[in-house]
């Protein structure tokens, strides 16, 4: 099935870019729109026993500290002891008495989220991640925050109350918790249902609490420029295609270095426009898409080997399959 697009989210998107991207956070309520992760999925990802920090972790909204050892196991593979596996009978005690359970970077590990991920990211030309955040009714996970990404926020179970305040008042706001000092106002108080979706512009403070069930939700998070990106795209602008050495001999041959330099960087400079150097930034933040579905399974690779057919892929060294074939026939020339 093809991945959702942002108007499966948020309706009509000539309407949300107008009026809500990047200045009024918003409630929608899609139909029948399921997130590619929920409850399912990560009871699967246990069952995997694969899960492990640091893709998963448990947090408390009052600076509490939740040691991986309280939610994960330890394991000895090859007489090596390795730690950090997710230990679900422990993250369902911590759940218990108020903790959440946070998942990073699910579009790393699940293909489907990787897949919704990708797609929205080549819509909104920006880097996208995928984290996954299980709380129980009355847990709050995080305090009253600001991110340094719009969010939206998919309810895949129960029901999460959202509180959303204003935008930072001045330019140089900071990421994380608000100070006891800062009272910032609300512009948004809903409770999120299964199959909702949430809107939170960058820097727009906010905090949820699982308000009924299992509160489960897939919170999206489109990053977007700062200053530093802009100034790493303003200096690779500047000195692309330069063709100096790289470790110049002698004062001469450096103030020589020195000179070519800054006759390249006004050249460039003076080409440069305000929406080549955002071009330049925005390409190197978003990432490369999802890898495309491998051309053969392992089962199916398996059954080609057998029957001696080519293997699939472009030509380069010699396939696994053909080798195999050749150490098993020089077996039987043996026997």
């Amino acid at each position: 099935m093809e991945s959702p697009t942002l108007a499966d989210w948020v309706g009509d998107v000539r309407s949300f870019t107008g009026r809500q991207w990047q200045r009024e956070p918003a409630l929608f309520t899609p139909e029948a729109l399921a997130p590619p992760f929920d409850l399912d999925e990560l009871d699967a990802a246990f069952d995997s026993g694969l899960l492990r920090t640091p893709y998963l972790e448990m947090v408390r909204s009052d600076k509490v500290t939740i040691p991986p050892e309280s939610f994960t196991t330890s394991r000895v593979v090859n007489g090596t002891t390795h730690h950090g596996f997710a230990d679900r009978a422990k993250v369902l005690a911590l759940l218990r008495r108020g903790a959440t359970l946070l998942l990073r970077c699910v579009d790393q590990w699940h293909r489907p989220t990787g897949e919704v991920v990708a797609r929205l990211s080549e819509e909104l030309d920006r880097r996208v991640e995928a984290f996954f955040f299980v709380t129980p009714a009355g847990g709050q996970g995080l305090a009253v925050h600001r991110d340094d990404a719009d969010v939206f926020v998919l309810q895949a179970a129960g029901r999460k109350t959202w509180y959303v305040h204003d935008a930072p008042a001045a330019a140089d706001w900071r990421l994380g918790e608000l100070p006891d000092d800062e009272r910032s106002p609300l512009r948004l108080h809903g409770v999120l249902e299964p199959g909702g979706v949430l809107y939170v512009p960058r820097g727009f403070a906010h905090r949820a609490v699982g308000a009924g069930g299992l509160s489960a939700h897939l919170s999206l998070t489109v990053r977007d420029l700062s200053v530093q990106d802009l100034r790493g795209a303003l200096e690779r602008q500047l000195t692309e295609d330069l063709g100096l050495p790289a470790r110049p001999l002698g004062e001469a041959a450096i103030n020589d270095a020195c000179a070519a330099l800054l006759d390249h960087a006004r050249a460039r400079l003076e080409a440069l426009r305000p929406e080549d150097l955002l071009h330049a930034a925005r390409a190197a933040r978003v990432g490369p898409p999802i890898a495309p579905a491998p051309p053969q399974t392992l089962a199916e690779a398996a059954r080609s080997w057998e029957s001696g057919a080519p293997a699939a892929g472009p030509s380069g060294p010699p396939s696994l399959g053909r080798t195999w074939r050749k150490l098993r026939g020089a077996a039987r020339v043996r026997a």
